[in-house]
């Protein structure tokens, strides 16, 4: 394996594990202390995004989520073949954490919640959760593409508390409702070292869907260059600005 990819892949490893350790083990304590609310699991989930974006994002890009490589894959920003990097990467590194969160902690406490593993309920369906999945991680691959790939943006360096933030807000929503896991390998893990795989295609399909069509989207509006305004005498040979242009908004 070429140098540069073992170190991207394991920033992406260390990355996702940290993300299904700290956010399954806060599910796992939040029962131990009998504590119902969302609150804590969701600043844990954004944080364990956050520092670990700002730690190594600079490496892998802070992907750390099957679904935002594949919305880097479709819009050309990863090869297939570091697209399938990542994805290994990633799904090792959620069931490595997921095992180790099961051994470590209370084996009653693991099971009450079964492993961390999302789940659909409060009266959502199955084809809701998926909606609910696709449209909470459209939001997630959004921030991604707004703020870690926009060359323009001036938020480039807080791009890793944007996106946890993006996920705190999204599982004090989607949390009661489908898990809000807005990952596949979030899901992966504890689905594979607990046996729980009741409604899996929810949370690979949804993810999926959004964070392709996040990812086009912010492509198409923002990130491909604009082609040049024709020459005349009214615009004096101006154009309109390129996609890269920073701080420039046509006329």
């Amino acid at each position: 394996m070429p140098e540069d990819a073992l170190r991207r892949g394991v920033a992406e490893f260390i990355g996702t594990f940290t993300l299904i350790f700290i956010g399954v083990g806060s599910i796992v304590a939040s029962e131990q202390i009998h504590d119902p609310s969302l609150i804590g699991v969701a600043i844990a989930h954004g944080l364990a995004i956050g520092i670990m974006v700002s730690a190594v994002g600079h490496i892998s890009g802070g992907h750390f989520n099957p679904a935002i490589t594949l919305g880097f894959l479709v819009t050309r920003r990863i090869k297939p073949n570091g697209a399938l990097l990542y994805w290994a990467v990633q799904l090792a590194g959620a069931a490595s954490a997921a095992l180790l969160v099961r051994d470590l902690l209370p084996r009653a406490s693991t099971d009450a919640v079964k492993l961390g593993v999302p789940a659909i309920g409060h009266g959502v369906n199955a084809g809701a959760a998926f909606g609910l999945e696709a449209i909470l991680t459209f939001f997630l691959a959004w921030v991604v593409f707004a703020t870690a790939v926009d060359p323009r943006g001036s938020f480039k360096s807080i791009a890793g508390l944007a996106i946890g933030l993006t996920i705190t807000i999204d599982i004090l929503f989607g949390g009661p409702f489908t898990g809000a896991a807005m990952n596949p390998a979030r899901a992966f893990g504890p689905q594979l070292v607990g046996s729980h795989w009741s409604n899996a295609w929810v949370w690979y399909a949804g993810p999926a869907l959004g964070a392709i069509v996040a990812a086009v989207l912010y492509e198409l509006l923002y990130l491909r260059p604009a082609p040049a305004a024709p020459v005349d005498s009214q615009n004096g040979g101006g154009r309109e600005p390129a996609g890269g242009d920073a701080g420039q908004v046509a006329p």
